[in-house]
């Protein structure tokens, strides 16, 4: 048999002649194939039959196995399902705590801006009201001002029997003053028979304003001086007489810037009325030297006539004085009402500033407010079912990774 094998497997060319031998050789050896083929089907049978039975057995551990993870998912998936459903009480219950907070919080908040709100509008209101009560006062101060002004035009200005006086020629002196001066001034104006600081006597104190102050005018004219020069006859004694007057004069000037010129007390000048026109003229026609005394001294001459022009001017000058006075405080209330209007306005500002503050904090208070209750409704809408659902889905190797992850 080997012979035959080692002619079937030699590489060399068949010789003719050998063909019979092959044939021979192959009648022989086909029972012998059949039975190794059978055996080999055989085999083969054997091994596919172990190797199912190695895959089934395979299989089985598989699905023993599987049953397992299957159960230990079960049994995750039921601790998992009741530790959600304790975490959803939880957060329900921390949810509806919250929420009562913060309604608590939200009407503490809403109390206390509320409060406050009320507080700042009854203080403003009450500043308000004092702010009016005060600029009402202030505006009867300036009616009352405006009241004295026109009092005082209407008896500076008003006065009926000014230049109305007509005096008679031997009227002479302190009546002559009297009436010159109550015709031109108001009775606030002017005093008679008043009593210095140096407890001399003025016939009259004329009330300036600073500067130059109260002016003392003097009646006193030395009459019995001129009468008697008037009176001469003869050139002596017309000579004599001049002399006496014009020594009288000088004493009598000397003894009004004495006693009527008082430094922070009167004017630095004081007035010497002569009680006439012709004395007036005759006394600067004819003597220069008394008039130079006068000046020295600060004694100025006056006439009836030029006595009321300078009474007429000295009115002038009280009227302005007074109105500039009377202006002054009205100015003063005027510059405090504006003060008055200025903190006003910012009150009223600040109180503007309370009410945008206010409307602030209720708008943010209402947008903590939606947050709070769009975060209560998603919780709300949370469904257990698709949590269970992504668990179910979950490969078989979930669990073990999340035990491990655990």
């Amino acid at each position: 048999m080997s012979r035959y094998y080692a002619y079937l497997h030699s590489s060399r060319p068949m010789v003719p002649g050998e063909e019979p031998v092959l044939q021979e050789f192959i009648q022989k050896i086909q029972p012998e194939m059949a039975l190794a083929v059978v055996i080999g089907l055989l085999f083969i049978v054997i091994l596919v039959l172990i190797f199912r039975m190695s895959k089934a057995q395979t299989l089985a551990e598989r699905a023993s196995a599987n049953s397992e993870t299957l159960n230990r998912l079960a049994e995750n998936l039921l601790s998992r399902q009741a530790q959600l459903e304790g975490q959803l009480r939880q957060v329900s219950n921390d949810t509806a705590t919250s929420r009562a907070e913060i309604n608590r919080t939200l009407s503490e908040r809403l109390d206390s801006v509320s409060k406050r709100l009320g507080d700042s509008l009854n203080q403003s209101a009450e500043k308000t009201g004092q702010s009016l009560s005060e600029l009402q006062a202030r505006l009867a101060v300036i009616d009352k001002a405006q009241n004295n002004l026109t009092e005082l035009s209407t008896q500076v200005v008003g006065l009926q029997d000014i230049l109305a006086n007509k005096q008679a020629r031997g009227a002479f002196g302190e009546i002559q003053l009297y009436d010159l001066v109550k015709s031109a001034l108001p009775p606030s104006a002017y005093e008679f028979q008043v009593t210095l600081p140096n407890n001399k006597r003025a016939d009259c104190l004329i009330k300036l304003p600073n500067p130059p102050g109260p002016i003392v005018v003097d009646a006193k004219f030395p009459l019995e001086s001129f009468h008697m020069m008037r009176q001469a006859e003869s050139e002596a004694e017309k000579t004599q007489a001049a002399r006496a007057f014009s020594t009288a004069m000088m004493k009598h000037i000397a003894d009004i810037s004495e006693k009527y010129i008082l430094e922070g007390e009167t004017a630095e000048s004081a007035l010497l009325f002569l009680p006439s026109e012709a004395v007036y003229a005759e006394l600067h026609a004819g003597f220069p030297a008394i008039l130079e005394k006068s000046y020295k001294s600060r004694v100025w001459i006056v006439s009836p006539t030029t006595l009321m022009a300078t009474l007429n001017t000295v009115r002038a000058v009280l009227k302005d004085s007074q109105m500039r006075a009377q202006a002054g405080v009205i100015q003063k209330e005027i510059s405090i009402l504006l003060k008055d209007i200025e903190r006003l306005d910012a009150r009223v500002g600040n109180l503007s500033k309370h009410f945008v503050q206010a409307g602030n904090d209720i708008e943010q208070i209402k947008v903590s407010s939606r947050k709070v209750s769009s975060r209560a409704e998603r919780i709300e809408e949370l469904q257990l079912g698709d949590v269970e659902g992504d668990l179910l889905s979950a490969p078989p190797e979930a669990p073990r990774q999340m035990e491990r992850e655990s």
